[in-house]
């Protein structure tokens, strides 16, 4: 089988509209969490939330491109763009019939469905829908878009399995290309929940903290006094390639991705397995994949969302997979700030492995003060400040309401 390397990234995060701002905001630990500016909040019992700022679109896609595509879809062209250009990538040298796209999505076009819908029921009962309506808010066409901007025909699809959708996505074109059915594939997810009922969902589903008064510290993962995460928005691109075809045009490269695991915890729609029963199938087999030990690996990017039973079942997991490796496996959880990304969360947080293994610097959970005492001193939590130190194997968690599992292994780019 090919190997597969990443040739590009591209981020645009709560905490950074680009890769160079939001590599800075992690390692800094700059909470992206703040009041929401997008709608009334004052009858919402959460009112905050990890927002795009200072970002014009109209300065990176054309006036038809924001007319005709959802939040999601622009975030998720914004941050290919990125990736693009970092890689220096020119499409025109490339086959384009073996590139593709395979794209994360865990919701679609929110803002779309919900705006459409309002204004509907608003009216006289006739259909005056946008034409462009079910385009905008179905969770494939990011992915569709992508393509058709850059031409690219091979193979094309979007993974929807909530918030692991791009972890998914990235297992997935990882798989096409060491298996010979692609030289490259731009992989990533992006997601634009942050409107009424992205928002009023995840508060009745009792998802989302209410720590109104400090709201760039309420993401908390494994602290006793978390309640909730922070919901996000965002999009994460990552480019893989066989290592052949990266070689072969003289390709900068990030990184290596050497395996992935995905699983179902076949439990609940919402809530983990307390025990972590598919997240450890999901790490186990990411493992296997790669050909290496638990102990090998440095650095555990956990989902960890900063609620009350999933951390606790992550990290129950984490200790079955790792056993007496566990104390020296550095665990950070950046949702604390970046907030909850869903579907684009796993793109993005592979982003953090990748600039973790090239920089030596492990990036820190926020805000969080008093682990869970059952794990305190079980692993080695990375609190309040970045971490020094080398890291050349770095794995990626995502787990998605409905039980999907999917976890990323990466390793460190030593040029061979």
């Amino acid at each position: 089988m090919k190997r597969v390397v990443i040739t590009g990234i591209g981020a645009l995060t709560p905490i950074g509209n680009n890769v160079a701002e939001f590599w800075e905001s992690l390692k800094n630990g700059v909470s992206g969490a703040g009041p929401l500016t997008r709608f009334d909040v004052s009858k919402f019992k959460t009112k905050f939330a990890a927002e795009i700022k200072n970002f014009d679109m109209h300065a990176h896609l054309d006036k038809n491109e924001v007319r005709r595509y959802d939040l999601y879809a622009q975030y998720a062209l914004v941050s290919v763009a990125e990736a693009i250009k970092n890689g220096n990538i020119n499409l025109a040298d490339l086959n384009l019939d073996r590139v593709g796209v395979i794209w994360g999505c865990g919701v679609g076009g929110m803002t779309t469905h919900q705006s459409e819908v309002v204004e509907f029921a608003k009216g006289d009962g006739n259909p005056r829908f946008n034409p462009f309506f079910i385009p905008k808010i179905i969770p494939n066409m990011a992915a569709g878009i992508i393509s058709i901007k850059y031409g690219l025909r091979g193979v094309n699809f979007a993974t929807v399995t909530a918030c692991a959708s791009s972890n998914t996505a990235l297992i997935d074109a990882f798989n096409y290309i060491r298996w010979g059915k692609a030289d490259m594939i731009i992989s990533g997810g992006s997601e634009a929940p942050v409107c009424e009922s992205g928002v009023g969902g995840f508060i009745s589903s009792k998802a989302l903290s209410h720590n109104n008064e400090n709201a760039a510290g309420a993401s908390m993962p494994f602290d006793v006094k978390r309640d909730g995460f922070v919901i996000g928005e965002g999009a994460g691109t990552i480019i893989l390639e066989s290592l052949d075809s990266a070689l072969k045009r003289g390709a900068t490269i990030y990184g290596e991705m050497i395996g992935g695991g995905m699983a179902a915890d076949a439990y609940h729609m919402t809530g983990t397995h307390p025990e972590g029963d598919g997240a450890v199938i999901g790490m186990t087999e990411a493992l296997a994949e790669a050909g290496i030990q638990p102990s090998e690996v440095d650095y555990l990017n956990a989902h960890a969302t900063s609620t009350s039973l999933g951390d606790v079942s992550e990290l129950k997991a984490a200790l079955r997979v790792f056993g007496k490796n566990a104390t020296k496996l550095s665990i950070s959880g950046t949702k604390s700030m970046t907030g909850h990304l869903l579907g684009a969360a796993g793109a993005v947080e592979a982003i953090a492995c990748i600039k973790a293994m090239q920089e030596s610097i492990i990036p820190p959970t926020i805000n969080t003060t008093e682990v869970e005492p059952d794990f305190a001193d079980k692993f080695h939590f990375i609190l309040g400040k970045s971490y020094n130190k080398p890291v050349k194997y770095a794995m990626s968690n995502t787990f998605g309401f409905g039980g999907h599992i999917a976890t990323a292994l990466f390793k460190r780019w030593d040029g061979e």
